[in-house]
């Protein structure tokens, strides 16, 4: 008679065929989730947020009340990004507080702007910006605040601009100014809300 010999068991078929004690499914679901909380709360802390819009200076590229998501983690500004600010030493006309802004980078530090307002023209180390973006012709503004044309943006600092131009309070405004790169939360990478809007922001 031939005889067999048992092949002893790998830990892992053992392990296999013994019972699973009760609620370790439950514990291993929980392990998952608090997993995952976790690492979104770094990811939304360090690296990305959400912010909402407020206003309409940037009018027609992202309106009133749209979510977006905006991405910190290693951003540098560069000319044509969408930026939120959180600008907490000025009070701007309207304002009860100081408030995060969302504007368009037109200049980095070391660059110069100047603002033709005859021809509606904004002018970054002499050569003429195409702006397909901006809602419509920009006009001299009346206030008193926002009538200077020439800027010499500091190393470290950003010149930024609304889209709406005609209705927005961005660097031309003397409280406001070029903005110390410090201020800026990061770049609006995606709009989330409403669904129309979903999408890539540019």
């Amino acid at each position: 008679m031939d005889e067999y010999n048992e092949v002893p068991q790998s830990e892992e078929e053992a392990e296999e065929q013994a019972p699973r004690r009760p609620g370790t499914d439950l514990f291993e679901w929980l392990q998952l989730f608090l997993g995952c909380v976790i690492v979104a709360v770094v990811l939304f802390n360090c690296a990305a947020r959400l912010t909402r819009v407020d206003g309409e200076s940037m009018d027609n590229t992202l309106q009133d009340g749209e979510v977006m998501l905006i991405w910190s983690l290693g951003y540098q500004p560069e000319q044509g990004d969408i930026v939120v600010l959180n600008k907490t030493s000025a009070i701007l006309p309207g304002w009860n507080e100081p408030r995060a802004i969302v504007k368009r980078v037109i200049a980095t530090g070391g660059q110069t702007v100047d603002i033709d307002y005859d021809t509606g023209s904004v002018y970054v180390d002499g050569q003429r910006l195409e702006e397909p973006y901006i809602k419509e012709e920009m006009y001299r503004p009346p206030a008193a605040t926002m009538q200077q044309t020439h800027w010499e943006v500091p190393e470290g600092s950003i010149f930024v601009m609304g889209d709406n131009r005609n209705h927005s309070t961005d660097s031309r405004h003397v409280q406001l100014g070029p903005v110390d790169t410090g201020y800026v939360l990061g770049k609006a990478v995606f709009a989330l809300w409403p669904m129309e809007k979903l999408g890539p922001i540019h």
